[in-house]
């Protein structure tokens, strides 16, 4: 009976070891293949054809949702930058749009470095001309998440991101010359430019910022929350919250109440705009909705401008959790929440599985993944290790024995 327990441990452990090198050789081939079908979508960068090329954006974009590509961008990053570049330099406006939100993926998977800084520096003058060049609205609406989520990576200091949010502010605010017609930007491109616009605001201390740009964008956004569309009225709410929160209307009224310059018109007009803009988010908080709205997205505007009502009367802000793969990630203040609704609005599909793996945004938002869904990872990683690093063949084993034995002999 002895003999025939240690038989069957023998099998049963042979049985494992060989399910354990199956695992790892399906996992091998697996990761090889994805390799394989990035690295033809990135060939396929360099085709003519623009419908080929779109085809391959899109191949890179799905790649990068669903997987953290970092042996991929370690060896091909410049490659992939420069060539999604070169779409947003010739193709189409839905290749534009496409190598646009593939750089965004590309700086959210590398993270702080040196990288995510060489992606802004290289990216920003081409974006900026491809602002420029015509209005189709999924093109541009691409172009400012890009920029936004560049700088908001890559971004070192307060005058970068400003040179950014300065840019996006020209989109609706542009500087003509004499022989330049303005063209009224549509309600998808104003909701895209407040959107990226606040959510670069977040990184930013308020304070510091001039006082004429603030009552200007705060002049701006209050004339948003009168617009037909839905949407545009929804993202200068956030925005108005978000500025509200900075306390900077509260320091520019000080300063011109303070003042001995003739500031008290300006005064005056603070606390009217901050009187108005109180009615305003009033109103909104309780519409009863036009002709045709859609009850969902005015249920979104009613439960937004509530939040914004109860912060501006009493100082609370909104507090949301939402479940990450069985952990709680939570907001306590509109600059979180705005950051989290940007993001989550960018990665789509991708964004639960960038929330479980991606340090960068772990760091973002101070949040740490429940253990069991790391070990998923760590199991792959084990397995591997099993051939690569613990047998002791490998080149890790030999390398330790070969130190030893010359400690050894050292100590002899």
């Amino acid at each position: 009976m002895l003999d025939s327990d240690d038989d069957n441990s023998s099998v049963s452990s042979t049985s494992t070891m060989r399910s354990d090198r199956m695992s790892v050789s399906g996992t091998e081939e697996v990761q090889l293949e994805k390799d394989t079908l990035l690295d033809e979508a990135l060939d396929a960068l360099y085709e003519k054809r623009g419908s080929t090329r779109e085809k391959a954006l899109s191949s890179i974009i799905e790649a990068f949702n669903n997987t953290l590509q970092h042996q991929f961008v370690e060896k091909k990053f410049a490659t992939l930058l420069h060539q999604c570049l070169s779409s947003i330099k010739r193709g189409s406006s839905r290749e534009i749009a496409l190598a646009s939100h593939a750089i965004g993926l590309l700086a959210l998977t590398v993270g702080y470095g040196e990288n995510s800084r060489e992606i802004l520096e290289e990216s920003v003058a081409p974006i900026s001309q491809a602002l420029k060049s015509g209005f189709d609205s999924s093109k541009i609406a691409s172009l400012l998440e890009c920029l936004a989520v560049i700088t908001f990576v890559g971004g070192n200091d307060p005058e970068e991101t400003e040179r950014t949010m300065q840019i996006m502010w020209q989109i609706v605010h542009p500087k003509l010359g004499s022989n330049v017609v303005a063209t009224r930007p549509s309600a998808p491109i104003i909701t895209a430019m407040v959107s990226a616009w606040s959510f670069l605001l977040t990184t930013m201390d308020g304070c510091s910022l001039d006082s004429k740009k603030w009552q200007q964008s705060i002049s701006y956004f209050s004339t948003l929350l009168d617009k037909d569309d839905r949407s545009i009225r929804i993202a200068a709410g956030e925005a108005l919250a978000l500025i509200l929160e900075t306390g900077s209307l509260e320091k520019f009224s000080s300063e011109a109440k303070g003042s001995n310059d003739g500031s008290r018109e300006e005064y005056i007009h603070l606390q009217g705009l901050k009187g108005k803009i109180l009615n305003q988010v009033r109103n909104l908080s309780v519409e009863a909705g036009g002709k045709g709205s859609a009850k969902k997205d005015l249920t979104s505007q009613r439960n937004l401008f509530k939040d914004i009502l109860e912060f501006l009367e009493y100082g609370y802000c909104p507090e949301t959790s939402t479940k990450i793969g069985g952990e709680s990630l939570k907001t306590s203040n509109w600059s979180q929440l705005i950051q989290l609704n940007f993001l989550k609005h960018f990665l789509g599909g991708g964004f639960v599985k960038h929330m479980q793996e991606n340090e960068f945004l772990h760091d973002v938002f101070g949040f740490t993944p429940k253990r069991k869904y790391l070990s998923v990872a760590e199991h792959h990683i084990s397995s591997t290790d099993k051939r690569m690093y613990k047998s002791p063949n490998s080149v890790v084993n030999k390398a330790r024995t070969q130190k030893l034995n010359k400690q050894r002999m050292l100590s002899e």
